[in-house]
């Protein structure tokens, strides 16, 4: 029983290690730096002390800005996970304009989630609504626009199909080995999720 355990454990890990190693930051918003700067609270509180580090921030696109040669994104900008998506339904931290080299069609950007890495210029004042408000500006060197997928999670399930039943009450005879009578894991049905993908 024990030697089943550990492979069953073994087995475990090993699937874990493997969703784990598919599970990263996309190469297109790495950056350069280790730990881009991520913390908009602390940027806008500061900006004068940011300019020129590399930042990552994510969020929805509210607005998109075509100039001659570049493109501005106006995002609001949303926490990020380990995997640099915006963590869905997660409250605004702040407004950022994102410049994009090149022209960037709205049609593909307007009201969708990205993330976007690159050194922090400073700030432009602007406005939300009738609100002035100060925008922390962004030069994108790197952008990944995210796809909202559904997927279907499955209640959780027993990691062993077979368990032991002891004795039955009032009875001196010995357990037995079996699967769990049937639901008995099932605490309801699957539920759909809505998650970021590439």
């Amino acid at each position: 029983m024990r030697k089943r355990f550990l492979v069953q454990t073994g087995s475990i890990l090993l699937v874990s290690m493997l969703l784990l190693g598919c599970v990263s930051i996309p190469d297109s918003v790495k950056g350069t730096s280790a730990t881009p700067q991520q913390d908009l609270t602390r940027v806008m509180s500061a900006p004068q002390l940011f300019i020129g580090q590399e930042s990552r921030f994510g969020g929805r696109v509210v607005k998109v800005i075509n100039q001659n040669g570049s493109t501005r994104l106006e995002i609001a900008a949303m926490r990020l996970d380990d995997t640099a998506r915006p963590i869905l339904g997660s409250a605004s931290v702040g407004r950022i304009y994102a410049d994009i080299s090149g022209f960037v069609d709205p049609v593909d950007f307007n009201n969708q989630m990205v993330t976007v890495v690159g050194p922090i210029k400073g700030t432009e004042k602007g406005v939300i609504g009738q609100a002035a408000y100060n925008f922390v500006v962004v030069s994108v060197t790197g952008y990944q626009r995210w796809h909202l997928t559904q997927q279907v999670v499955s209640p959780p399930q027993p990691l062993d199909p077979w368990v032991w039943y002891g004795p039955p009450r009032g009875r001196h005879s010995g357990g037995y080995w079996g699967p769990p009578p049937f639901g008995y894991f099932n605490q309801g049905p699957a539920q759909v999720q809505t998650i970021l993908t590439e």
